[in-house]
């Protein structure tokens, strides 16, 4: 059985829906309405060997932050759900990657305590 999970979310600034497939292919499906974050979550599928569909509206010529916010509880959620009961699963994983002229690091812990620390210069 595959492991994957559909979320959709409606809020007053926010309309999302999003299908996270973990055993899937690298294809990303995004349209947010904000073309840096669509780019990078289409990276984060291609390069995490998962299919993500997400599909997002909102309040942008307010701001992008509800849109990138409600996008990230939405695709917490999602892996959440498809992870399932997390038996078999390594809890801490981390990475740091060169891509152009970027390095990022990335720590992952799967506790189900969500939690996002954020660092950019």
């Amino acid at each position: 059985m595959p492991r994957e999970a559909q979320v959709v979310r409606k809020t007053k600034e926010t309309d999302i829906r999003l299908t996270l497939r973990l055993e899937g292919e690298g294809e990303g499906r995004i349209s947010t309405s904000v073309g840096f974050f669509d780019h990078m979550l289409t990276l984060f599928s291609r390069h995490g060997f998962f299919d993500l569909t997400v599909t997002a509206k909102g309040d942008t010529d307010v701001d992008f932050h509800h849109v990138v916010e409600d996008v990230g509880i939405c695709l917490g959620e999602a892996f959440r759900k498809s992870l399932g009961s997390l038996a078999g699963i390594t809890r801490y994983a981390h990475a740091s990657i060169p891509m152009i002229e970027a390095l990022a690091h990335v720590t992952v812990d799967i506790s189900a305590r969500p939690h996002l620390v954020f660092r950019c210069p």
